[in-house]
């Protein structure tokens, strides 16, 4: 399978550069995967139309962390920027460094006049760089202080609300990207959903390298995921399986929260677990666990472009996305939604 095979045209004037308010007002494309012809237009506050009593809805509760620091090169005062993607230990982290060529090993970066220094101690297979902080206080408090919101390079708008990049129902810090998806999500629509007699579940996985690392290889086949550490708690797991088990259907809320899932699967049910997941979805694969799936409009020739085809069928996810673009829906990260059911 070609990478070419998950290409596709948009205009730059679709790409969503700031989060609609409210956030539940955004537009809903709903594909029935079923169907080859069947595709709704509707608004995010109707997803509690397309759920019934007995269904599961599966979100991720990560939390993004301000992990974008800019900082300077010792000794000669370059600009560096880092993005941290996943903590190793205490003071180590795995972090995505701009311009990578200037940082060799041994090399130190400065943030915010020396109220935080990295020290270069390894590189990643990806390109990437582990470092090791120093500091004095609380690294999560001056991260906070001196970091961003590490928002995708396609994005050029400032945020003015760092919250925005946040779920209402963010809980765990630690991730490098939203799982936007669940951005168009208010409390109560939560409680509507949950009134509907709808099971509101949530699972964990942190976004990192893995959710938006390019893909380079020509044949898809040969793309390597890089792993993000998940979990499925126990009392999900049980829910999940008696509802299967019962007729209902289960509904993730974003890509993230379908490789948690996929990744938990004991035999034909959902167990209880946690670790680290490099699971990669493309057409082909068989889902255990989810029936349907809500998702934003994706990058072309992206891992999540290919998760949505294997659950929906290339050809439709395909038309569904140039149906979007022609009905100038919004697109990528704080753009609008689909259900594909």
């Amino acid at each position: 399978m070609k990478l070419e095979e998950f290409d596709y045209i948009l205009p730059p004037e679709l790409i969503a550069q700031t989060p609609i308010e409210p956030r539940d007002h955004s537009r809903l494309l709903v594909l029935d995967k079923q169907s080859d012809s069947v595709i709704h237009h509707r608004y995010f506050t109707e997803i509690v139309n397309y759920l019934e009593p007995g269904d599961v809805l599966i979100t991720n509760n990560t939390r993004v962390i301000p992990a974008r620091l800019l900082g300077e090169k010792e000794g000669t005062g370059a600009k560096i920027e880092v993005v941290l993607l996943t903590r190793k230990d205490k003071n180590t982290w795995e972090a995505l460094v701009k311009p990578g060529k200037k940082i060799g090993m041994g090399t130190r970066i400065i943030f915010g006049d020396g109220l935080l220094a990295a020290e270069a101690i390894d590189t990643t297979p990806a390109g990437g760089r582990i470092l090791s902080f120093s500091y004095e206080g609380i690294f999560e408090e001056i991260l906070d202080k001196l970091g961003m919101m590490p928002l995708p390079p396609y994005i050029t708008t400032q945020l003015e609300d760092k919250e925005r990049y946040q779920t209402v129902y963010a809980k765990i810090e630690g991730s490098a990207a939203a799982p936007t998806a669940g951005l168009h999500f208010t409390p109560n629509l939560i409680q509507q959903i949950k009134d509907k007699g709808v099971h509101w579940e949530e699972v964990l996985l942190h976004v990192g390298l893995g959710t938006f690392r390019p893909v380079k290889a020509e044949d898809i086949r040969e793309h390597q995921m890089h792993a993000e550490f998940f979990k499925v708690s126990q009392e999900t797991a049980q829910i999940v399986n008696r509802a299967k088990e019962s007729g209902g259907k289960i509904i993730a809320v974003g890509t993230t929260s379908v490789r948690a899932l996929e990744s938990a699967v004991d035999g034909e049910q959902l167990a209880a677990k946690e670790g680290w997941t490099d699971i990669y979805i493309y057409p082909g694969y068989r889902f255990k666990i989810i029936d349907g799936m809500i998702t934003n409009f994706h990058l072309p020739k992206s891992t999540l472009m290919m998760l949505i085809s294997a659950l929906a069928g290339r050809d439709k996810v395909m038309k569904a996305y140039q149906e979007a673009a022609d009905k100038k829906y919004r697109f990528y990260s704080f753009g609008d939604a689909m259900l594909i059911i």
